[in-house]
């Protein structure tokens, strides 16, 4: 039993609140176990009031005093939704500051943050919904911004400091209670709610599962979120890996909280089940406690969930397991004994030390990729800073309201003086004229409030409207120039020149009424697309709407969606963005060139990337800097990978979007008042033909992240440079407590004082099995004044080496040589050992024995993994109509085989062979009546004897749960 779950039945709150009267029902009873308590409340409760509970926004129970409590409080890097909060770096910058220490206190400020909040305004929950324990498998997930790492050991190393910080260090009572996010293997926002990413036994407990465990075994959260997507061909919210695993790591009562809609797509979008009812008992069974769905309404959960009782569907015991780890959290909250609770007069709110905390994590979270000398910037350098991004502190879709805002050029203004920093956007300078001759013009709105995105709050900002309390433009015989941004993909915002960009709201005018692009559809951002019928004319189509803008004597609306009824603008372009470029590089000694993404423009949740290239508004401009001026910088303010090429740059950063104090941190670390030392925590790939498709989930198979990575990456996992120097000597590997004991010495050879990140990974010699290439066991930043030494330790336990054996279903640890390497990068590897470590040989797989089920191979091609029932269980299928071909190595078929059994359903064939060898078997599988309809066909093998790979080759419709054998 874990300390966590010893602490929830034992240790109660010291004290009886003298107030409470003798006869108070035992759920109010601080001396009392919280399970017990959570008992009383539950027997008291009725079946409606329970299944009331169910929904997202649980109503009180006035009769009981019960309030009324919501589930999800977005908090990924700061408050989000609520309206004003500490902004930090988004999660992949928190994940690069590779700190755990510091994500805890980021921790413990939002943590801290929501308290303060909660106490004015009772619209935040103290149920957050972060971290997104993700991993970063793929650079074109369009959601790359909300995880912390490709690595599973990062990732969860990062992601239990976060909600420790989170759930703070009380024994009794939670700050907040934290939910990861999104169980399982989610890495596409393409076709999320109907794809099914094929993971196979190996992928899923080396890597998918290992980003979820030990946060869940270090007791620091509450509970889970599933994923929108399937997983070997079953929805995440039926999983039963949330039985199998998931509640097999604690004892603790852990809350699953649905994702939004997503037990209605189960209908709806993936017709898995044929009723609402079906789906809802079926979700409730698998392990879902809350149901985010139809927003505050929840009276079609209630509905269902009454429907699927009434058919027998569900039973009250199913009822009360959801409902009982609903109330175990309330509990741990402290909402039933406010005068115990630690954490109930929280105030701490914008306090100087969460300012600093933003700036340490800003600067923290910064890599230096390159460095050809030019960096640090020497006091009274002239600077130049150009880019789009150069004027911009950028919020994503998970972000609270700014209280303070630094960007680029605000920092090099305070740190360097404004008389030693020019700025050029190098935003393109356009009219748009119309086919009347006119142009479109932005009226003057002087009198109109000074609105911000989010101020306010909402508990669901998908559903703020655009402003409509402007003019919408018209046109005239001058017009506006507006400031036109390419964004890459077709995609551009148009700003004017008050700073308002060009927006859309319900009533379908185009105004120029936005601070910012954003929302959950953005009604920002536009395409220009040549017209048929003008030679040089363009329509102008917005892309939140899929509709034209047209010009009527009301002003400009999109309201066409037939092209022919569109307006036909001429783009006037007034001055490129390199013009200005060009301007101010050339009189600068230095120049900083700030590019990257809009977190709200192609690369977010709902949409991935198409490409690791920078858009080419942004390559125009750096060439034109780089032209003008070969003292040229380039930072990358962005939420994921690029692919550039940094051969003719000196100096090449990259940052996460980092909040509040991004361009604050940006200037310290160009000045050198504080060295760069964030490590990059995911592979920067060179190519987009480095990329295996994104639905591939396999990454052993298609040697995805620099786990089996075998080409060269443009920066490698782990990369990142400082202004010092680093030595590293006296490796030592001893053994230790059940594992082993690695020390390393550190010496800061420079005379400039600087962080290191010191990474140990372990490799398998000789593997009998595909094995990562190098895999991280530990890390540590260490700070290190000039000529210091410290001598690291790091205990690695004997599982560390551990591989999971499809072939018996467990972990191994496999008899052999073991490096133990250690530098400060994946690819910079300064020390390392050779160790040979006992551990159980390899047996063969009991073939004749035990049979195979299919989704245990040890290799396929063009396979995909299907479910085998809607419960529970694996099958194996070709991916599309082709065929498919599966190995299993080392088949023990001991004193011979003569038949085979294959348990099918669909219809194909199934063929049985050696490698390079004879055929052993065809058996063809006639039609079943359905998916789940197994049948099992036997059918006689050639006599084979010993251990043997085998090959099997499935072609048709044919989806292989299991194959036998017999004498």
């Amino acid at each position: 039993m874990s300390i966590e779950a010893l602490r929830n039945l034992f240790i109660a709150p010291p004290q009886r609140d003298p107030s409470v009267p003798a006869q108070t029902p035992p759920f109010r009873d601080s001396q009392l176990p919280f399970a017990k308590r959570v008992d009383d409340l539950l027997s008291r409760l009725t079946v409606a009031e329970r299944i009331a509970l169910l929904h997202q926004f649980a109503p009180a129970v006035e009769r009981l005093g019960v309030a009324a409590f919501r589930t999800g409080q977005e908090a990924l890097h700061g408050v989000a939704w609520m309206g004003p909060a500490t902004v930090f770096p988004q999660a992949v910058g928190l994940g690069a500051t590779w700190n755990e220490e510091l994500v805890r206190r980021v921790g413990e400020a939002v943590s801290t943050e929501t308290r303060a909040m909660r106490a004015r305004d009772d619209r935040v929950g103290l149920n957050v919904w972060a971290p997104t324990v993700n991993l970063l498998r793929h650079p074109l997930w369009g959601r790359n911004e909300e995880g912390y790492s490709e690595d599973p050991k990062l990732t969860s190393a990062i992601a239990t400091a976060y909600t420790r910080g989170l759930r703070g260090d009380h024994p009794a009572y939670w700050r907040t209670a934290p939910v990861l996010k999104h169980w399982l293997a989610h890495n596409n926002e393409t076709k999320r709610d109907i794809t099914s990413s094929s993971v196979r036994p190996r992928v899923l407990h080396e890597y998918d599962l290992r980003a979820f465990r030990a946060s869940v075994e270090a007791g620091t959260v509450a509970g889970v979120m599933p994923a929108y997507n399937l997983v070997n061909g079953r929805p995440n919210h039926v999983s039963p890996y949330l039985r199998e695993h998931l509640r097999t790591w604690t004892d603790q009562e852990l809350l699953v909280c649905s994702d939004a809609g997503a037990p209605s797509n189960l209908v709806d979008s993936e017709h898995y089940f044929d009723t609402h009812e079906e789906a809802t008992a079926a979700a409730l069974r698998a392990g879902v406690d809350s149901f985010t769905d139809h927003g505050t309404d929840s009276s079609k959960i209630v509905e269902r969930v009454q429907g699927a009782l009434d058919q027998g569907l569900l039973t009250e015991a199913d009822i009360d397991a959801a409902v009982r780890r609903q109330l175990a959290v309330r509990f741990r909250l402290g909402e039933f004994d406010p005068h115990l609770d630690p954490y109930a007069d929280t105030k701490h709110f914008d306090t100087p030390a969460h300012r600093a905390l933003a700036q340490e994590a800003a600067e923290q979270a910064i890599v230096l990729l390159k460095n050809d000398d030019l960096l640090p910037l020497a006091e009274g350098t002239r600077i130049a800073v150009v880019g789009l991004l150069a004027d911009e502190c950028k919020l994503d879709w998970y972000s609270g309201t700014l209280i303070h805002r630094s960007t680029p050029l605000e920092g090099l203004y305070e740190r360097f003086g404004a008389e030693h920093v020019d700025f050029a956007e190098g935003v393109d300078r356009v009219r748009l004229k119309t086919s009347a001759g006119t142009y479109l013009r932005v009226p003057p709105a002087d009198d109109a409030s000074d609105e911000v995105r989010g101020a306010e709050g909402a508990l669901d900002p998908a559903l703020v409207a655009g402003r409509t309390d402007l003019p919408p433009l018209t046109t005239d015989v001058t017009g506006t120039d507006l400031a036109l941004i390419d964004w890459g993909e077709g995609i551009l915002t148009l700003r004017a020149p008050d700073g308002r960009y060009l927006s859309v709201a319900d009533d379908g005018c185009v105004r120029a009424s936005a601070d910012q692009p954003g929302g959950w559809v953005v009604q920002e951002t536009f395409r220009l697309e040549p017209s048929d019928s003008h030679a040089n004319g363009h329509l102008l189509k917005h892309a939140g709407t899929g509709r034209y803008v047209s010009v009527t004597a009301d002003g400009a609306k999109v309201a066409a969606e037939d092209p022919r009824n569109a307006e036909v603008f001429e783009l006037i372009v007034t001055e490129r963005g390199e013009v200005a470029v060009t301007r101010a590089a050339a009189t600068a000694d230095v120049v900083v060139v700030v590019a990257g993404n809009d977190p709200h423009i192609n690369g977010r949740e709902t949409e991935d990337r198409t490409t690791l290239r920078l858009p080419q508004h942004q390559e125009r401009l750096l060439r034109a800097a780089r032209a003008a001026n070969p003292n040229t910088a380039l930072a990358l303010v962005s939420a994921y990978p690029y692919a550039v090429d940094p051969g003719d740059i000196p100096a090449l950063l990259w940052t996460a979007h980092g909040g509040q104090a991004a361009g604050t941190a940006l200037a310290r670390v160009l000045a050198g008042d504080v060295s760069p030392a964030g490590r990059l925590p995911q592979t920067w790939y060179a190519s987009d033909t480095d990329l295996p498709d994104l639905l591939d989930y396999d990454v052993i198979g298609s040697r995805q992240t620099y786990l089996y990575f075998e080409g060269t990456p443009l920066f490698p996992f782990g990369h990142g440079l400082s202004y010092a120097s680093f030595t590293y000597d006296g490796l030592q590997v001893e053994p230790g407590n059940g594992g082993l004991k690695v020390s390393v010495t550190v010496t800061n050879a420079s005379g400039v004082a600087a962080d290191e990140v010191v990474q140990l990974y372990t490799r398998a010699v000789h593997p009998s099995v595909p094995r990562p290439r190098r895999e991280l066991a530990a890390h540590r930043r260490v700070h290190l004044a000039p000529g210091a030494s410290a001598e690291l330790s790091f205990e690695l336990p004997l599982h560390t080496f551990e591989f999971w054996d499809v072939a018996h279903g467990r972990w191994r640890l496999e008899p052999g040589a073991y490096e133990v390497l250690v530098g400060a990068a994946s690819e910079d590897i300064r020390l390392r050992c050779t160790i040979d470590l006992d551990g159980t040989p390899t047996p063969p797989r009991p073939a004749l024995e035990l049979g195979l089920d299919a989704a245990d191979f040890d290799d396929q091609r063009d396979a995909e993994i299907v479910d085998r029932t809607k419960v529970s269980g694996d099958a194996v299928t070709p991916a599309g109509d082709g065929e498919a071909e599966l190995v299993f190595l080392a088949c023990d078929f001991a004193g011979g085989t003569t038949m085979a059994s294959i348990e099918a359903a669909g219809e194909g064939s199934a063929e049985l062979a050696l490698p390079d060898g004879p055929v052993l078997a065809r058996i063809d599988i006639p039609a079943t009546t359905g998916p789940y309809d197994y049948t099992t066909v036997t059918g006689p093998t050639a006599h084979v004897t010993g251990v043997h790979d085998l090959h099997i080759k499935l072609r048709g419709r044919v989806r292989l749960a299991r194959v036998g054998f017999s004498g």
